[in-house]
């Protein structure tokens, strides 16, 4: 089985690698320009490529190297993360099309973000879904490998893309596994039915302001998500921007009044937000690029953040 890898992040590198190492055959390497905050960039998937004497194209419209792709003959695409939509000229090309990983529980969770979304929404779990691409459309067609990772309001998200870094290459060796023993294996049909599925679009840095007035759990829960390798969630204190990366609810009986940002309590290491609903104890920020513990910047239970 000749193997076409395409698209980006870390996932897809370490599947490539991965899969070199099983000795499975891979003819070419399709890449883009890296996002910001992945640490693999386009530069190192060429060196693997040069390494191994593996066929290299660069560009952020897969159509282009159409061409380049018929040439080496491979008969199965592994997709993660390609910059837009592959269209069905591209998925015919293959014998046993384009399977994609998809950090989400489909057919929920389609699209952009998804990870961050689900952990917004409060999700129990958060899917991993090897599928086979339907070109021209997004994150649709029949299910072949599935995994979860459990989360809580206290998961960060970096701790779900590192789970879903080291958990991609082995579930992609088993969906091809699957697939060589049997080319109609199917684990699950994808349902079409709208109401079953939910599409989610990108977020940008500023989606992580902080708005005081919502809950401690929603505001942590922004916190969480927005996390690294992201912007982070982020206030204003005294006119300056403060990125809050570490915090928890405060679990405590006290009746309060309070307008929402009030410093409620400074203590060692931390200091304790009042929020719309209950409120939030913040354990470290970055102001000016400089992480620091937040009692190291405010000293008073007169100061508010916003």
């Amino acid at each position: 089985m000749k193997i076409a890898i395409i698209g980006r992040s870390e996932s897809l590198y370490l599947v490539t690698k991965h899969l070199i190492e099983c000795g499975f055959e891979i003819v070419v390497i399709v890449t883009a320009k890296e996002a910001p905050e992945y640490n693999i960039k386009s530069e190192d998937f060429k060196s693997l490529a040069v390494a191994h004497n593996i066929s290299f194209v660069h560009t952020a419209k897969i159509e282009t190297a159409f061409h380049f792709i018929h040439d080496t003959g491979a008969n199965i695409g592994i997709s993660i993360n390609y910059p837009g939509i592959i269209p069905l000229k591209v998925t015919d090309l293959f014998k046993h099309g384009i399977l994609n990983v998809h950090g989400g529980d489909l057919p929920m969770y389609r699209g952009n973000a998804c990870q961050a979304w689900a952990l917004l929404n409060s999700e129990s779990k958060i899917g991993l879904c090897v599928h086979k691409m339907i070109g021209g459309e997004l994150d649709n067609g029949d299910i072949i490998a599935r995994d979860y990772i459990s989360v809580s309001k206290d998961t960060k998200i970096n701790q779900v893309l590192d789970w879903m870094a080291l958990r991609t290459p082995e579930l992609v060796v088993n969906a091809l596994k699957k697939i060589i023993d049997d080319p109609d294996y199917i684990l699950e049909v994808q349902s079409n039915d709208p109401s079953k599925a939910l599409r989610c679009y990108p977020r940008r840095p500023e989606d992580g302001r902080i708005c005081w007035s919502k809950s401690a759990t929603d505001i942590l829960l922004l916190i969480n998500a927005s996390n690294r390798p992201y912007a982070g969630a982020f206030c204003q204190y005294e006119k300056e921007k403060i990125v809050i990366w570490d915090a928890e609810e405060v679990e405590d009986s006290e009746r309060f009044c309070a307008v929402p940002g009030q410093v409620t309590k400074i203590g060692d290491g931390f200091l304790e937000v009042a929020c719309g609903t209950g409120k939030l104890r913040v354990l470290s920020i970055e102001k000016n690029d400089q992480i620091m513990k937040p009692n190291a910047m405010i000293r008073s239970i007169r100061k508010r953040l916003s």
